[in-house]
């Protein structure tokens, strides 16, 4: 695949992520000369309906979210030959390889700096209705400016359209899944808080939480066991933070933060006051739930105990016939006074009385996620809550599920309160309209009537007009989901992919980098040199001749000049010995420079050139300077009087 160039636009020129369904490429995006980052989904998986919808169901994701804290997307193509998702190109690593090369706990203040940041971006795709699902530290990325950014929405979902259990991810994953996951319930929000939760139990205390040999013994312990308190791993740690952290990761989603806008809320509370505590959710609060019920069903207003029966005592005096209206009158007085006073109770005393008591307050109840029977089975629900249920068509939601409700929890409210809750009929299907050689504007109208939204991607193959839509991906006639985005291909020039190259022989490298820039090439490999002729930081040559077509950012070696080489200058002398009247010549030996322009001084004597003769006048100390290119040699001789013996007059 690299060098490959997708749909004209995003060449591949550098593998550097494998995953378990796709590669991820360092490309450069042609029509906006940037890199970016593809993600490829790989051949051998198209063949596979999982992984083809896993990777169709991220891109839908992540297309509609726009957050500092997320990866940017910026081109989808999820048809023809090859499926891929353009996204920007970052630089830096991984939470989970910082926290490798830390080799021990982060400060809190650090932990609580990349938290916030973390459920920040949360907040965002819960707000559009993604559930990320798959929330760790290997999918959170951090800068060098210490921003993170969070990654890979390869099992995202929107909101509850559908279930998924803890065999469609990578073993890594069951370490910081929600209990509800490993159970393969339906999973909602709660779960990426509870996933936060491990993470930054993870971030403060050095270790996870929960370890075991085998996948499935982790995904028990998510489920059943409870984890070391993090106080006790690390009495650095602030009792608050380490509240906030358990009931991210309480087991039961009721007991969690409703959202991850309350859990930053706390957190933000918690960094004003690092004295501060929160509840936290009872270990065993699911038990003692249980327990209650147990109770309840046993219980029950118990007989009351009475007088027994006895003998009439065989002594007694039978009594006299007017005797007996006295206990019949106190009987029905008795009766009357009980019957009047449980009538009193009933009224003054119950909760069910509507005239003279006052309505309860009850916790309200988060019914989003739930089926609108579940709700309507539950004689609980109708007894506190006054339901209105209205329904609408949600493309993101299975038929029944409850998607959106007024007034949102967590609240109290009064006995009785009328909630509206909303519940989705499941996908509304149009047919996507015929809208080829229609420019954009009119295509994207066609699309609006219907309820479809449109991505743009240039055409550069097609004959057609200019700015004229030549096809529709789906094709016109097909069934979607009201909602769904079409993708409109419009006619654009081919992209110039050769540039020529310019001139940069007798550049500086600043203007040869500026020549080149304009070309769309690139500066390439430097070899340096000396030059007697081309100043110092001149390029002297170029690998391509000026003229020459070549690919855009295409790479030119160059030759720049050193500037004049340094000289060197080396005095000889023959003969080596010297004596008065005796004629001696120099020799210099030259490199950076030419022989003959050098200068010569012995004594106030002068001349010029490669080699200079003297004849001695009279002994003594003699100094012989040389010059030439700015550099000097000098060496200092001795002349002696003549040794050789006088020749004998004939």
């Amino acid at each position: 695949m690299i060098g490959k160039t997708l749909d004209g636009q995003y060449r591949l020129d550098e593998l550097i992520g494998v995953g378990g369904m796709a590669n991820v490429y360092r490309a450069q995006d042609l029509v906006h000369d940037r890199t970016v980052a593809v993600k490829v989904l790989r051949e051998e998986s198209l063949n596979n309906d999982e992984l083809v919808r896993r990777f169709k169901n991220e891109s839908k994701a992540i297309s509609i979210l726009n957050h500092p804290n997320i990866v940017k997307v910026y081109d989808v193509s999820t048809s023809g030959g090859v499926y891929y998702i353009v996204m920007e190109y970052v630089e830096g690593i991984t939470l989970k390889e910082y926290l490798r090369r830390r080799g021990q706990p982060l400060t809190w203040r650090e932990a609580v700096h990349f938290t916030c940041q973390i459920l920040r971006a949360l907040e965002h795709a819960h707000e559009n209705g993604v559930v990320h699902r798959d929330i760790k530290p290997q999918n959170i990325m951090l800068m060098a400016d210490g921003s993170v950014k969070i990654m890979d929405f390869g099992i995202a979902r929107l909101s509850r359209s559908e279930c998924q259990t803890m065999t469609d991810k990578a073993i890594g994953s069951v370490h910081y899944i929600s209990p509800e996951q490993a159970k393969g319930d339906v999973t909602d929000a709660k779960a990426d808080i509870y996933s936060v939760g491990v993470t930054l139990y993870e971030m403060l205390s050095g270790r996870l939480p929960f370890e075991a040999d085998s996948i499935v013994s982790v995904a028990m312990k998510q489920i059943q066991d409870t984890p070391q308190p993090l106080t006790q791993l690390n009495p650095d740690i602030p009792a608050g933070l380490a509240d906030i952290t358990c009931r991210a990761m309480a087991k039961d989603p009721a007991q969690r933060y409703p959202s991850a806008a309350q859990m930053l809320a706390d957190i933000e509370r918690f960094k004003e006051n690092p004295s501060i505590r929160f509840d936290t959710p009872p270990a065993d609060a699911t038990a003692r739930n249980e327990n209650v019920v147990n109770q309840t069903k046993k219980g029950g207003t118990q007989p009351q105990g009475g007088a027994q029966k006895g003998k009439t005592p065989a002594h007694k005096k039978r009594p006299k016939k007017h005797s007996i209206v006295i206990p019949v009158m106190l009987g029905m007085a008795l009766a009357f006074a009980l019957g009047s006073a449980f009538l009193c109770y009933q009224i003054f005393a119950t909760s069910e009385n509507i005239l003279f008591s006052k309505k309860p307050d009850v916790d309200l109840v988060d019914f989003v996620g739930m089926t609108r029977e579940e709700v309507e089975g539950n004689k609980q629900y109708s007894q506190d809550f006054t339901l209105v249920f209205e329904e609408e068509y949600n493309k993101n939601y299975e038929v029944g599920v409850i998607y959106e409700q007024t007034p949102r929890p967590p609240k109290e409210v009064k006995q009785g309160q009328t909630v509206t809750l909303k519940v989705s009929k499941g996908v509304e299907y149009v047919e996507v309209p015929n809208v080829d050689t229609l420019t954009r504007d009119s295509a994207q109208q066609k699309m609006k009537e219907v309820g479809l939204n449109i991505s743009i991607r240039p055409d550069r193959e097609s004959s057609a007009a200019m700015n004229t839509v030549t096809r529709t991906d789906p094709v016109a006639g097909t069934q979607v989901a009201r909602g769904d985005t079409v993708i409109l291909y419009i006619a654009q020039p081919k992209i110039e992919t050769e540039r020529e190259v310019p001139t940069i022989t007798g550049l500086s490298l600043g203007d040869a980098t500026k020549a080149l820039s304009a070309a769309n090439l690139l500066l390439g490999t430097a070899t340096e040199e000396y030059s007697t002729t081309v100043p110092e930081g001149t390029i002297i040559s170029q690998s391509i001749q000026p003229g020459t077509k070549v690919k855009m950012r295409t790479k030119i070696d160059y030759t720049i000049s050193l500037g004049k080489p340094p000289v060197t200058l080396r005095l000889d002398s023959d003969p080596a010995t010297y004596f008065v009247g005796e004629r001696t010549t120099f020799t210099a030996t030259v490199t950076g420079a030419k022989a003959e322009d050098v200068k010569w001084d012995i004594n106030g004597t002068t001349g010029s050139g490669a080699t200079f003769t003297v004849q001695w006048p009279k002994e003594g100390n003699y100094t012989v300077r040389a010059e030439v290119g700015g550099t000097t040699a000098e060496i200092t001789i001795t002349v002696q009087k003549s040794t050789k013996p006088t020749p004998t007059p004939t």
